[in-house]
């Protein structure tokens, strides 16, 4: 009798969850095609639910999460959590031929994961080909239950979820774009939640409205899901307090515009402490490379309650393009918060120092005619990544032979002036190539840009982990001088980070997840030219080490 009446409070105690907290949480995520106006212009796009962007998935730290994936569409479908540790369960992390085999058309699978001593704003988004252009969301971890945070609490949150928009399909801008050789064309706006914002030859195009109350603070939850743009991101007016990136705490600071890389986030507090009215909110481009980028400043409005429609907006005017004393600005003030509670666990000692060329490179290719006959190709270390039919952790898992193989170069085959124009030669090598590491290894990677073509900022990602980001600077990286100015004391911890153009990044990690977990460039159009690789972590010791068993349900290829 007793135990039927723990069961039953319990089951009451789901059904109230302010009195017990609940720590599974359910959704369906059905992936439908929708027809969607922008621009004055048409197109079927794929969504979550029918909604652009996708839903905001809520949960908690500790939290279990199971999202049911049901694939309405006639495209293959994977959707990866990012940002999301994924601890020894790399079969939900979602990249395609990397942890599992896409989803395919009619099919369901569920991703079952567990946010352990995560909390802040991540992002989802489907991570294949470039159905990512459309299918993304916020992903927001609450702290624990009575957990305050290390900040003022804000009165109310506010999420804004930065994207770009093509008025034609992007799977056939891309596979036009492998066709010819060349770039692939840059997109027709950007948009913020959903919208672009006042634009010319459009009067019809909605603007997206963020209400706030006079003398109230709000935490703005910023996501960039944008496909291959770096962007600024203002508000006319109002200073924001920067508080957190990637989902972790940073040392506040306040600054008028902030950089946000695709697959980045940043949480910032927005006092609404001017007078009532309307205030231009802002997204612009940021490239300090001569490469193409869209140009169009997505827009919407800072709307206090109470102000009439009719009220003009106060403007502000973005950075120029190429503002890149404005990013460092931003940037050189991330900090980790390496308080008590939120330590900064740096790495002081290193295992595997890795030195990893990023950039552009030249491929013959007979039938791209608009190239000349060549191709413009992406690699790390000279190594273009090819994509396999089998996903590597199965591969691995299974002991599949003949899928990957552990020579990835630990440094560049070739020495040149990296941040320089580059070598005669600027073909690149292909193959599968992963980096093996050892459970709980302690890793230095070194992002060194090449100028090969051009030099360009490369929001690198790193699946499966979070590392510490130690130094920066312009040039080529010097190992001898270089780390005696690293941060060891509080760098900023986080899963994407931009490399300079024609500079280096250097981060830390410990290798404490057993897996095969994707690094790749964050420009979809760089991941799709062949800047990607992956580090294959062994099993540690016993089964809390290892790898957990693939699911039932786990896609076929």
């Amino acid at each position: 009798m007793y135990s039927h009446w723990v069961r039953l409070m319990l089951l009451i105690a789901c059904i109230l969850p302010a009195l017990v907290e609940c720590r599974v949480r359910h959704y369906k995520f059905h992936v439908v095609s929708k027809q969607t106006n922008r621009l004055c212009s048409s197109k079927s796009i794929v969504t979550i639910n029918g909604k652009f962007p996708g839903p905001t998935l809520y949960a908690r730290e500790d939290d279990t999460v199971l999202v049911k994936v049901i694939n309405q569409v006639n495209h293959n479908v994977t959707i990866h959590w990012h940002g999301v540790r994924q601890l020894r369960t790399g079969w939900a992390d979602g990249p395609a031929y990397v942890t599992q085999c896409p989803i395919q058309p009619g099919q369901t699978y569920v991703y079952n994961f567990t946010l352990t001593g995560q909390r802040g704003t991540l992002l989802y988004h489907a991570h294949v080909n470039w159905l990512r252009s459309t299918l993304y969301g916020a992903l927001v971890i609450l702290p624990k239950r009575g957990v305050p945070y290390p900040f003022p609490k804000p009165d109310d949150e506010l999420v804004v979820v930065l994207g770009e928009w093509w008025k034609s399909d992007t799977e056939a801008v891309i596979n036009e774009a492998l066709k010819s050789g060349l770039a692939p064309n840059v997109s027709d706006a950007h948009t913020i939640n959903g919208l672009p914002g006042t634009v010319t030859n459009c009067s019809t195009q909605d603007v997206y409205n963020l209400p706030v109350e006079s003398g109230k603070t709000y935490l703005l939850r910023i996501v960039n899901a944008a496909l291959n743009e770096e962007l600024f991101f203002k508000i006319a007016g109002h200073k924001l307090t920067v508080v957190e990136v990637d989902a972790t705490y940073v040392k506040p600071f306040k600054i008028e515009t902030i950089v946000i890389a695709p697959g980045q986030t940043t949480n910032v507090l927005l006092n609404a402490n001017q007078k009532s009215g309307k205030y231009l909110v802002a997204a612009s481009p940021f490239m300090d490379a001569p490469v193409a980028v869209d140009n169009l400043t997505a827009t919407a409005t800072l709307h206090y309650t109470g102000t009439l429609a009719a009220t003009p907006t106060i403007l502000t005017t973005p950075p120029p393009k190429n503002a890149t004393q404005i990013a460092n600005n931003f940037i050189s003030s991330l900090r980790g918060l390496n308080s008590k509670k939120y330590p900064v666990n740096v790495p002081l000692t290193v295992d595997h120092s890795l030195i990893f060329t990023v950039g552009l490179g030249i491929n013959p290719c007979p039938s791209c005619k608009a190239a000349n006959g060549s191709r413009v190709v992406a690699a790390i270390n000279n190594v273009t990544f090819i994509m396999p039919t089998i996903a590597l952790l199965q591969a691995h898992y299974f002991n599949i032979k003949g899928v990957f193989t552990t020579d990835f170069p630990a440094n560049p085959p070739h020495v040149f002036n990296y941040s320089g124009p580059g070598p005669a030669n600027l073909n690149t090598e292909t193959g599968t190539k992963v980096y093996r590491l050892p459970f709980n290894a302690t890793v230095q990677v070194v992002l060194q840009d090449t100028g090969i073509i051009a030099p360009e900022n490369h929001p690198v990602h790193l699946h499966g982990f979070n590392f510490f980001v130690v130094g920066r600077g312009v040039g080529n990286f010097n190992p001898k001088i270089d780390p005696k100015n690293f941060n060891l004391v509080d760098p900023v911890e986080r899963n994407t980070i931009g490399v300079p153009a024609g500079g280096w990044t250097a981060f830390r990690f410990r290798a404490d997840n057993p897996g095969v977990w994707f690094m790749h460039c964050h420009l979809e159009v760089h991941t799709t030219w062949g800047l990607k690789m992956a580090f294959l972590v062994d099993n540690g010791k016993g089964p809390k080490q290892s790898v957990i068993p693939p699911p039932k349900d786990l896609p076929k290829c």
